[in-house]
């Protein structure tokens, strides 16, 4: 294995737990204790994955990641005690990719970073499947990754473009919480309601798509989602 982690963290002795750990399962990992010498760090090495810590001497974790996303793909990791749904929100729309709270065991930290970096290294779609999505006035490329809105685009994060790929594949159809979270984050993350109220809520704004009167997303109150057939 040769993917390189960037561990930006100001907490010596988890820093090195953690390096260790992740040395173990064969990555390199690199470890920076300052927020802005971690994006220097992340922009000159361009790792394969990003686990940050939010509370960091120079730069703040939230910087650090709106960033880092700003000029890349890197999946961002957050470390942080802090889990309120605000705390939350503002790591995502930052452009986190996952969130996971401290105390934290380094089995469910392995299980996260080894999430993020094989979805981030499969291709979206097999060569059976279109390379054009459509619904009503939604374009969907898939080999380039863009969404347009009546020939706008629309600018969505890499998550966001996830979640409605899946929708966009599955029209009509009821998608349980549990087979949204699965199908876009991952297995370990089919609890984890409010990251999909969160992002389908960002969806929703950047579609124009009022939640009372939806054109594209309708909520199945207590079971899931369903996105209109064209």
């Amino acid at each position: 294995m040769d993917q390189r982690i960037l561990l930006i963290e100001d907490d010596a002795h988890l820093a090195r737990l953690i390096g260790l750990a992740l040395g173990k399962e064969g990555y390199q990992v690199t470890i920076q204790g300052n927020g802005t010498l971690g994006l220097e760090t992340a922009e000159k090495e361009q790792p394969d994955l990003v686990v940050l810590d939010i509370m960091l001497p120079g730069l703040d974790g939230w910087e650090v990641c709106r960033r880092i996303k700003a000029s890349s793909n890197i999946p961002v990791l957050i470390l942080t005690a802090r889990v309120t749904e605000d705390d939350v929100l503002k790591g995502f729309s930052c452009g986190a990719d996952d969130y996971l709270r401290k105390p934290f065991s380094l089995a469910e930290l392995r299980a996260r970073i080894a999430s993020l970096l094989r979805r981030s290294a499969t291709p979206e779609r097999s060569a059976r499947e279109p390379s054009v999505l459509t619904n009503l006035d939604l374009v969907l490329d898939v080999t380039r990754h863009q969404v347009h809105k009546r020939g706008q685009p629309l600018g969505l994060t890499p998550k966001e473009y996830r979640l409605l790929s899946y929708f966009l594949r599955n029209p009509g159809r009821l998608l349980t919480y549990e087979e949204l979270l699965t199908q876009v984050w991952g297995p370990e993350h089919k609890d984890q309601s409010v990251y999909l109220r969160v992002y389908v809520r960002y969806l929703r704004q950047k579609l124009g798509d009022d939640p009372n009167h939806p054109t594209y997303i309708t909520n199945v109150r207590g079971e899931g989602y369903r996105f209109r057939e064209p």
